[in-house]
């Protein structure tokens, strides 16, 4: 097993599993670049997870597997390599990658866990459960086979582009895909975009295992979370859409005043 700045990968992979505790969740402002994960480890988060939205933009490319897996993976390395705590990296759906190839790429990234989501892009649909399932075991019998603890937090998109009314229609087919990713070998599941208190409540209770919940309003509060057992909160994309949005208010208040410009008669100014 690979060492790397802060001990052996496999201890960053035990310190991120042992950091989702029900009613204690590990709290995760996504990162996308090297500057903003040392940002996120300095203002002493104990993990730092990216965002492949985030991440993709930075590159040039749209979310959702649009960017090369190449690409992805080197600006996972480098913030791997940037911080002195686990990182765990949102793969998408794997980008095409069988799951030995994919186990080897985030193990040389020096991965300490992956985000792996249920939705096939190009099909443009929820991949089906048993499918899916299988898929996440063989990415854990590939990541044991290497010696690897790697932590598989495996996203369940049933709720994504759904109405508020139509949540508790679409629990009972989440908490199978949870129960069954679970089995398969996934150390935590994430419904992402279920935001209704009552129904992350019972979501919870019925899935028997640790929940991911996707902290964007109108979610609960991370303390009202916590009291409903959730063992990990993310931020997703959301910290770096902030940003931009602060970039760009920024830029309209600078001075657009150019000194030096041709028509001044003044020098340039680099």
């Amino acid at each position: 097993m690979a060492e790397v700045s802060g001990g052996s990968l496999n201890g960053r992979c035990d310190l991120l599993r042992s950091l989702h505790v029900p009613g204690a969740p590990l709290v995760l402002p996504n990162a996308w670049d090297v500057a903003s994960a040392k940002a996120v480890a300095a203002a002493g988060f104990p993990v730092v997870a990216t965002t492949s939205g985030g991440v993709a933009e930075a590159l040039g490319f749209e979310d959702q597997q649009d960017a090369p897996v190449e690409e992805m993976l080197a600006a996972a390395t480098r913030i791997t390599r940037s911080v002195a705590v686990p990182v765990t990296v949102d793969f998408e759906a794997g980008y095409g990658l069988s799951p030995e190839a994919m186990v080897d790429r985030l193990l040389a990234a020096g991965a300490a866990g992956c985000n792996l989501e249920d939705t096939d892009h190009v099909a443009g649909r929820l991949v089906e459960t048993k499918r899916h399932a299988a898929w996440l075991a063989n990415i854990r019998g590939a990541a044991t086979a290497r010696g690897y603890s790697l932590v598989i937090n495996a996203r369940v998109d049933v709720f994504i582009g759904r109405t508020p009314q139509d949540a508790p229609e679409l629990f009972d087919e989440a908490v199978v895909r949870a129960r069954a990713y679970i089995a398969a070998g996934a150390d935590c599941v994430y419904p992402i975009v279920l935001h209704e208190a009552d129904v992350i409540q019972r979501f919870v209770a019925a899935v028997g295992g640790r929940v991911n919940i996707f902290q964007v309003p109108p979610a609960p509060s991370n303390a009202e979370l916590a009291a409903m057992g959730v063992a990990r909160i993310s931020y997703g994309s959301s910290i770096h859409r902030d940003s931009m949005r602060d970039l760009a208010a920024h830029l309209e208040r600078i001075d657009r005043l150019q000194v030096g410009r041709p028509d001044s008669g003044a020098p340039l100014q680099s």
